[in-house]
């Protein structure tokens, strides 16, 4: 049940009988808060990724680089499985809250850090709050705007990072050169203040909405642990092979195999029935998800480092490729809200096949006597065609839910985001850890990373046409599938 199907607000038309606008009443400041939170990551995103090199290289970890980035995502995993889970049951006030506040702390402990491991906890508390807050938004999303709607609030999620895109990478860059990187850190969780006050009053009506759902039998009235306890066994699977590639020793590699022990029996109880083998419709949109964020922000990890590296780049130099990224993201999601729905599955296609070539791009800049500037326009194209594809897929996944599915269904489409992310960061990490202290040919490293990468990428182009609803389907929803919600009480 959503508040259309209240009849509190039409999808054509506001209280003044203008066309109905996420910057007009009644969503006016429902969105203002939620994309205030949407500020907050991407100028932690824009200014942390800028900092990285520099941090790691004071904290003698540059081998741990990779596991810096995949830490958050891997304790993400467990934390959107629960957020979805109590979204869906319970309201997305504790997650949303109770994540900006884990994300807060996070920051803290890694800005206060003296070594590379303490500094990693820090990005992996870090990882806890933003899983419990991305989800949380999702199911706002989908409870408190119409479908109609729906498009440009992902437009203006992703509108929110062309401020910190422009600002966080200077910014970020002009404070660790000239005072010191642990204050890109520790100044962050001023930022979270703002947010907390936008945010709560807007809480109420849709915390209402799902308490009324709850006692009409609408929602599942209790969370599934066995679920959460599958998705805690997939984040340990994923941190089992991150140090196990981090560490390529006997040792490490029985770390590795007990890893992957780990994540084949607990990774699809996560995703809808048929997601890792493609099935036309919502399964391939969250396996498309995992894909090219895997490989998309894999390479975008690794660009500063390979510009400060082989270039000689200043931090603030190697952020301005982020800023680029982040600002055609922009564009890409804005093109998107407004396609019209039958054609936005083929912008997934065409998503996929831009980061392809941004992907391609980073790599020409390894090439000798090619300028290390050819990272700019290649990670602009790979920056659009993010910004076309996972807004889409974000839409798609609303679209292809149920009310009272939305939670668990964007649960999933994180989950996969994040075991996309982690496992190509661990794989990335794994090959520059052993690859650069055996062969010191850090050059070499970055073309093999981002060349893996490039195949993945062209690989998510063949299947993302199936992105498309079974035209067979007789019913427009996808069946239940099992993961992330607990099971109906009945009678």
């Amino acid at each position: 049940m959503t508040t259309l199907d209240k009849g509190e607000i039409s999808p054509d038309t506001a209280d003044t009988g203008l066309p109905a606008s996420v910057m007009r009443r009644p969503y006016r400041a429902l969105t203002l808060g939620i994309v205030s939170v949407i500020l907050l990551i991407a100028f932690e995103a824009m200014a942390v990724g800028t900092a990285m090199p520099v941090a790691v290289d004071d904290l003698d970890g540059t081998a741990l680089y990779g596991l810096a980035f995949s830490a958050y995502y891997t304790t993400s995993l467990p934390a959107m499985v629960f957020s979805g889970q109590w979204c869906d049951t319970r309201g997305p006030r504790v997650p949303l809250l109770g994540g900006i506040a884990a994300f807060a702390v996070g920051l803290v402990l890694s800005g206060a850090a003296q070594s590379m491991w303490p500094f990693v906890l820090g990005r992996a508390v870090q990882g806890l709050g933003g899983g419990l807050v991305i989800v949380a938004l999702y199911v706002v999303v989908g409870r408190a705007y119409p479908d109609s709607l729906r498009p440009k609030v992902f437009s203006a999620f992703a509108s929110a990072w062309v401020l910190p895109s422009i600002v966080g990478p200077p910014v970020s860059g002009a404070v660790t050169d000239h005072l010191h990187w642990r204050w890109v850190f520790l100044a962050i969780p001023a930022l979270v203040v703002l947010p907390m006050l936008a945010i709560v009053p807007q809480l109420r009506r849709v915390q209402a909405e799902i308490a009324a759902d709850i006692a009409s039998g609408d929602a599942g009235p209790r969370i599934d642990r066995r679920l959460i306890g599958a998705a805690a066994g997939a984040a340990l699977g994923t941190g089992l092979v991150q140090y196990g590639g981090q560490h390529l020793t006997v040792a490490g590699v029985v770390v590795l195999l007990a890893g992957f022990a780990c994540m084949v029996p607990t990774v699809p109880r996560l995703l809808p029935k048929g997601t890792l083998r493609a099935r036309r419709g919502l399964p391939t949109v969250i396996l498309s998800r995992g894909i090219i964020a895997g490989t998309f922000f894999t390479v975008e990890s690794f660009v500063p480092l390979m510009l400060v590296s082989e270039h000689g780049f200043s931090p603030t130099k190697a952020g301005l490729t982020l800023t680029t990224g982040a600002l055609s993201w922009a564009l890409g999601s804005w093109l998107q809200g407004r396609t019209s729905t039958r054609r936005r599955p083929y912008l997934v296609a065409v998503g996929f096949v831009l980061v392809a070539c941004a992907i391609g791009g980073a790599a020409l800049a390894l090439v000798p006597g090619v300028t290390a500037y050819a990272v700019l326009p290649a990670w602009f194209l790979g920056g659009m065609g993010m910004g076309m594809a996972m807004s889409a897929m974000s839409t798609l996944t609303l679209e292809l839910s149920a009310p009272e599915e939305a939670g668990g269904n964007s649960a999933a489409l994180q989950v996969s985001d994040a075991l996309g992310t982690v496992t190509l960061l661990s794989l990335g990490g794994a090959l520059f850890a052993a690859l650069h202290e055996s062969e010191g040919r850090d050059a070499d490293v970055f073309t093999l990373i981002f060349a893996v990468m490039l195949g993945i990428a062209l690989l998510g182009s063949l299947i993302a046409p199936r992105v498309r609803r079974p035209r067979s389907a007789a019913d427009p929803r996808p069946p239940r599938h099992p993961g992330l919600r607990g099971p109906r009480r009945t009678g």
